[in-house]
């Protein structure tokens, strides 16, 4: 058993106990009856684990009675594990959320609220609606959150028992939270339980995105085109050059001289270049390193960003400031205007929030450490209900990209002449579109689901298991719908289990092993037959990133073929490079949450003085210690409750403002780490000092410009109504990703990964060479 698994075996005598209550006699009132009286126990003080076995039988028989179902006792299991705040892992299609309804119900008779954090508003809608009869029947109120309702309704929704909502949406829900100025306008109650869907991707994939609450200025970067007109001057190798692995672009000495050439300034690292220094770098990187239709989409004259993990467009993300300007400008399209951020949290932050937390995926194991290093969870692993029946091929190995595409065209070709429903895993908008046109070219209908059309999700895969069907999909990581054979309706469900159920296609190796696990998944549900089989190339943008070729010396690299590479230690090495990336990015993402630390204390800190100052327990006497003649004339003028709103709103205001130009100055911060690394400063230690000097700073900052404020009041520079004009709190919201500026490339060079590789190097080639003789030898071939 792996450490920090937890064994389901202890939980079976509790599903048995279950199992044991009847109340198939009982009346609907007497199960609402029975439900009430739980609820009373819980709120007297009784521990929520002893209704569990009694609320777990409500539950099990109101499914029974709402939906027609019979409960598995494999997700009594993971009910009970998910209710001991566990990580279960529960493969694709058999039944997570149901199996969450459980624990949800049980927790909830606190009424201090359980969330149920979903990966997309549709999902948080559909389970929200589906599972309303269960909870109806036991007197328990459900609401879900979507990204556009507006605040009165969203508040409703989370003053439920039970709260349907995305992770990325309660989290901006927070935030706003930290930035109103009535404490009638808080959305939120205090965080109590959360399950998160889909975990593994909100836990971890997502867990280092920032989600940030921004407000529209005018400013505009009018310098972008000839900063964009510079860079394209730029070449290759000799004015610019890559890391390792394709993170980060920086210029040589040659490409400093020729900026500072073209734009005539002696410097470019001086403190009066550093703006020109940072829209250089981001003009650099949007030119360099960020792709169309793979990074990135055009859709209504809009740069829409490709969520990395998904193949969707992530709604509502930007790259960092001038990094999306950039990108605008490489697009020629209408450079938006920037925008000042007032406040920002990332994911994990956010998600630590709650007081006890439970997840559930498809595959959890493979990140089992940092699940209980991040949220003090152990994985639990619920067996499947029914034996998996699925086959999962060896992959083919080709020399060269077309190789690869010309066997996936011919083996999809094949395959659908039988009529066997096929699902092609593709890693991009354009490798989706460019296979989906050779399969129309060959008269071979498909069905196409990448970023440019996925508002038809549920649609395309509800129907991607029917007889004949062909869908190329861009990643499913957290797509959160199953396959079900024969479509919604099952129709020649059994033929189509004799061809051998879904076969599964994936065209890329992708970086994290848990990914690839998500796609084969998609196959073999509920103890279907399935296939899948993976077809990669030497050339795929994985193996070129990442350089397979300090693995692989180039005396065993063939030249191209048509034919799958034999010799099964090609496989071998990539799944060795895919861990390799695998171990690197999960450094960088423990290197990013302590980068964080610091900051996110700093934030709750300025959260907690917002909640006090809503509360009235926060003290706040410069009005009346400082300025007592303007305090005596407000008195006279003003009721008790006219002048305590003056004075909260005064000091929220700062505390907003003064908030958002720190991290500004945190962003700084970050910029500089590079300086320090070749100072031979420990960055980490650096940046953590500063923060701490800094804070103090900006909590003088805040007290100087109330007073400074209240000083100009008194003098007339301002007047109440000038005042009471700044208070409306910010519409506009985003999201970026950390590692799409440079924070994270300055910390994968502060792991010193590349290093790491480079130092294995001969070892890898000497090992490479005796394994590719011995299976040569041995002629091992792929089964």
């Amino acid at each position: 058993m792996l450490k920090n698994n937890t064994s389901v075996e202890k939980y079976k005598n509790t599903v048995e106990q279950i199992k044991k209550v009847q109340l198939t006699s009982a009346r609907n009132e007497d199960l609402l009856n029975m439900s009430n009286k739980l609820r009373k126990q819980a709120l007297e003080g009784v521990e929520i684990d002893k209704l569990l076995v009694e609320g777990f039988a409500l539950v099990k028989e109101a499914v029974k009675r709402t939906l027609g179902f019979e409960v598995y006792d494999v997700q009594l299991l993971a009910a009970v594990a998910l209710n001991n705040k566990k990580m279960i892992e529960m493969k694709t299609g058999e039944g997570k959320t149901l199996a969450s309804v459980f624990p949800a119900y049980l927790n909830c008779l606190l009424k201090k609220g359980v969330h149920i954090l979903t990966f997309n508003d549709y999902l948080a809608k559909r389970d929200a609606l589906w599972m309303k009869p269960i909870y109806e029947m036991l007197g328990i109120t459900v609401g879900f959150v979507q990204e556009k309702m507006d605040n009165k309704t969203k508040k409703e929704a989370y003053n439920c028992d039970i709260t349907y909502v995305t992770a990325k949406e309660a989290g901006f829900d927070y935030l706003r939270d930290s930035l109103t100025y009535n404490k009638e306008d808080l959305i939120h109650r205090p965080f109590y339980f959360a399950i998160a869907d889909e975990a593994d991707s909100i836990l971890i994939d997502e867990a280092k995105i920032p989600l940030v609450i921004a407000v529209s200025t005018e400013e505009k970067d009018s310098n972008l085109k000839k900063v964009r007109d510079a860079v394209v001057s730029l070449g290759p190798f000799t004015d610019y050059k890559t890391d390792e692995y394709s993170h980060n672009v920086y210029l040589t000495e040659a490409g400093i001289n020729h900026i500072e050439s073209f734009f005539k300034c002696d410097n470019l690292y001086h403190e009066e270049n550093l703006n020109l220094l940072r829209q250089v770098n981001n003009a650099l990187y949007a030119e360099v390193l960020l792709k169309k239709d793979i990074d990135y989409i055009i859709r209504n004259n809009i740069v829409e960003m490709v969520d990395e993990f998904t193949g969707r467009v992530a709604k509502n993300r930007h790259w960092p400031d001038g990094l999306q300007a950039a990108l605008e400008c490489k697009e020629n399209l209408e450079i938006q205007s920037n925008g000042r951020i007032m406040t920002q949290i990332t994911l994990q932050h956010f998600i630590r929030l709650y007081e006890n937390l439970a997840g559930m995926t498809g595959t959890a194991i493979d990140s089992t450490e940092e699940f209980f290093e991040f949220y003090d969870m152990d994985v639990a692993v619920i067996p499947p209900n029914k034996k998996s029946l699925r086959k999962d091929l060896t992959p083919y190995v080709f020399t060269h990209k077309e190789a690869k595409y010309k066997a996936i065209v011919e083996e999809i070709k094949k395959v659908h002449t039988t009529g066997q429903p096929i699902l092609v895993g593709t890693s991009s908008v354009k490798e989706s579109s460019h296979l989906a046109e050779q399969l129309i070219n060959l008269e071979i209908k498909c069905q196409v689901l990448n970023a440019k059309n996925d508002e038809l999700e549920a649609h395309i895969i509800e129907k991607a298991g029917v007889l004949g069907a062909v869908t190329v999909s861009t990643n499913m990581a957290g797509r959160g719908i199953d396959i079900v054979l024969g479509g919604p309706s099952g129709e020649c469900r059994e033929k189509i289990k004799k061809l051998g159920g879904l076969y599964v296609i994936g065209t890329n190796l992708y970086e994290s092993l848990r990914v690839d696990k998500q796609l084969m998944g998609r196959s073999g549900r509920q103890g279907d037959p399935g296939t899948t089989r993976f077809f990669v190339s030497l050339e795929d943008d994985l193996i070129i990133k990442y350089g397979i070729q300090n693995i692989i010396p180039k005396i065993y690299l063939p030249k191209n073929q048509n034919e799958p590479l034999s010799n099964p230690i090609f496989i071998k090495k990539l799944y060795q490079v895919q861990r390799i990336i695998q171990g690197q990015n999960s450094d960088i993402r423990r290197d990013l949450y302590d980068y964080s630390t610091i900051l996110d204390g700093q934030r709750q800190y300025i959260y907690n003085n917002r909640m006090k100052i809503f509360n009235g327990s926060f003290t706040d006497e410069i009005l009346e210690s400082k300025f007592p003649k303007l305090y005596e004339n407000m008195k006279s003028k003003y009721s008790n409750y006219e002048l305590s709103e003056f004075i909260k709103n005064i000091r929220l205001y700062h505390m907003n403002q003064c908030w958002s130009d720190y991290l500004i100055k945190v962003a700084n911060f970050q910029e500089g780490l590079s300086l320090n690394i070749t100072a031979g400063k420990n960055p980490l230690r650096e940046f953590h000092m500063k923060l701490i000097e800094e804070f103090k700073f900006l909590l003088e900052e805040i007290n100087e410009a109330i007073e400074n404020d209240y000083s100009k009041f008194e003098t007339f520079e301002i007047t109440l109504d000038d005042i009471n004009e700044r208070y409306t709190p910010p519409a506009s919201t985003w999201t970026y990703l950390v590692n799409d500026n440079s924070f994270a490339d300055t910390i994968g060079l502060l792991k010193g990964f590349a290093n790491a590789i480079g130092s294995t190097k001969s070892m890898s080639k000497t090992i490479f060479s005796i394994e590719y003789k011995y299976n040569k030898l041995f002629k091992k071939e792929r089964t």
